[in-house]
């Protein structure tokens, strides 16, 4: 990318289980002190749920193999101290696939590359995507049509600071 890092998009598994005896419709997006999280996948005892390796143990990101052991012996133990119900779960399935993730600094890349003509981004918003998502992309739209920003300006996400080295500090997370 010209001198420019790009974002780097992690390994990460999502497994799904079935606990009739788990919490109910009123139990949130649960996301425990460990980084174990779970929500609820429907109305029939399903859930969804995971956690992010430590740093040391990143999974190889060019291999989309899920890792079952992973959720035997980290993921699991976890979930049933937070909900003991869980104790009792039964593994249904899981999947691997990629977080669009910004290491530098956890924000999204948006805008025109400096060093590649007519190739812009929006990526690596590190689980900020969906959020930003109708904001990136108006600001991307209004960028190839217009050839500036105008509803936002969203120059302070752009490649600049990475390849300044000045990461977008977030205060208030």
């Amino acid at each position: 990318f010209g001198g420019v890092p790009p974002p780097t998009p992690p390994r990460r598994y999502v497994y799904s289980w079935h606990c009739p005896d788990g919490p109910g419709f009123s139990c949130p997006f649960l996301i425990d002190t460990t980084g174990a999280y779970f929500r609820r996948d429907g109305i029939a005892g399903n859930y969804l749920g995971s956690m992010s390796p430590p740093e040391e143990d990143e999974p190889d990101a060019g291999d989309l193999s899920v890792d079952h052991d992973f959720f035997q012996e980290r993921v699991w133990p976890r979930l049933a101290r937070r909900v003991p119900a869980f104790a009792c779960l039964r593994p249904r399935g899981a999947w691997a696939g990629y977080y669009d993730h910004n290491a530098f600094d956890r924000n999204g890349v948006l805008g025109p590359h400096p060093k590649f003509e007519n190739l812009f981004s929006a990526a690596g918003f590190s689980g900020h995507g969906l959020q930003h998502a109708p904001a990136a992309g108006r600001a991307v739209a209004e960028l190839v049509v217009k050839g500036r920003y105008e509803s936002l300006d969203l120059r302070r996400l752009g490649w600049g600071r990475l390849a300044e080295g000045e990461p977008l500090e977030e205060h208030g997370v």
